[in-house]
């Protein structure tokens, strides 16, 4: 029996799957234990699309831009990612065993689009989807029939399930939002902007200069640094984008402890693993009595809008050995 805990966020039709088949349950209940909010789940999809587009040597940011083969290629790096993630035992039937139940792992960046091989019927079967464009994704279990697949026309014989049927896969997260990827979803524009410098540095520093208020992944500061060592990029050091900006008023925070208890305190958006942040603050004055505010260097800052003059921002706190360990 499932703990209420989880048997309560689920459906009638769901529970009833759970209860016909323990083994999905057994699997289904390992899975959100090991990632109730499914954080780690959308933390290998991003990691996994950034590791496919490969911008620090390609530059590129676009699903469009891969090459077949490496559109091809990306349900086995997902499988690959996950399986080092959770840890999960090899199947001997399947790719994986999960709580002692053989599991296949099928990935589509199309909706529906899973590709089921005829040994998987009647084994469990991890369905994951991820749109870059939609920033998606989702994750679900479905017991494989051969009643409930259209009939292939490939050469491997590999099916689909049944658009009807998708309404029998027991959804883990469905339409969870999968961290941004924030090239993609600039305006040409601003896009354009930031990549226009030739200096890796410059590039950047235009990104955050320009992209405010807006959690910004590893992965974007790879593509626009191309560069090997592309966080050294944001630290403070002199030309650094940390230490440009600050000049400008701009802190750009990344996910350790200190830095987030800045954002958050400022009302901002809070950096989250492997995230940074920027925004411009002001030195508070007596019409900012509604804003959010923070001490820092001995003196109270609030976000900045248009109508604050631009002043030199404060330094970001120090790490302490307590801090969330980060890359920036």
């Amino acid at each position: 029996m499932l703990p209420l805990d989880v048997s309560a966020s689920i459906n009638i039709q769901s529970q009833a799957l759970l209860h016909n088949d323990p083994e999905l349950a057994a699997v289904y209940e390992r899975l959100l234990r090991l990632d109730p909010a499914g954080e780690r789940f959308s933390t290998v999809l991003r990691d996994t699309i950034d590791q496919l587009l490969n911008g620090e040597v390609t530059g590129r940011y676009d699903w469009k831009s891969l090459f077949k083969t490496e559109k091809t290629h990306a349900g086995t790096l997902v499988e690959i990612n996950l399986q080092r993630e959770f840890a999960f035992d090899d199947g001997t039937d399947m790719d994986y065993k999960i709580a002692g139940v053989e599991v296949d792992c099928k990935y589509s960046q199309q909706f529906g689009g899973w590709m089921i091989p005829p040994e998987a019927v009647g084994h469990l079967c991890l369905l994951v989807w991820a749109d870059d464009y939609q920033s998606r994704w989702s994750a679900g279990l479905l017991r494989i029939k051969e009643e409930w697949l259209n009939r292939g026309n490939n050469r491997d014989m590999k099916l689909t399930v049944k658009a009807e049927h998708r309404n029998k896969i027991l959804w883990l997260f469905h339409q969870a939002a999968l961290p941004e990827n924030v090239l993609l979803h600039l305006s040409e524009g601003t896009r354009d902007a930031v990549l226009s410098f030739s200096s890796g540095q410059k590039r950047v520093n235009e990104l955050f200069r320009r992209v405010q208020n807006r959690r910004i992944g590893r992965g974007v500061v790879r593509t626009v640094a191309q560069q090997s060592d592309y966080m050294a990029r944001v630290r403070e050091a002199k030309g650094r984008a940390r230490t440009v900006l600050r000049e400008e008023g701009i802190l750009i925070p990344g996910h350790y402890s200190s830095h987030q208890s800045v954002a958050r305190a400022l009302g901002a958006e809070v950096p989250r693993p492997g995230e940074l942040v920027s925004f411009r603050v002001a030195e508070a004055r007596p019409h900012h009595v509604r804003r959010p505010r923070v001490e820092l260097d001995g003196r109270t800052w609030v976000l900045a809008d248009e109508s604050d003059p631009r002043q030199a921002a404060p330094f970001l706190p120090k790490h302490t050995e307590n801090d969330t360990a980060g890359l920036a």
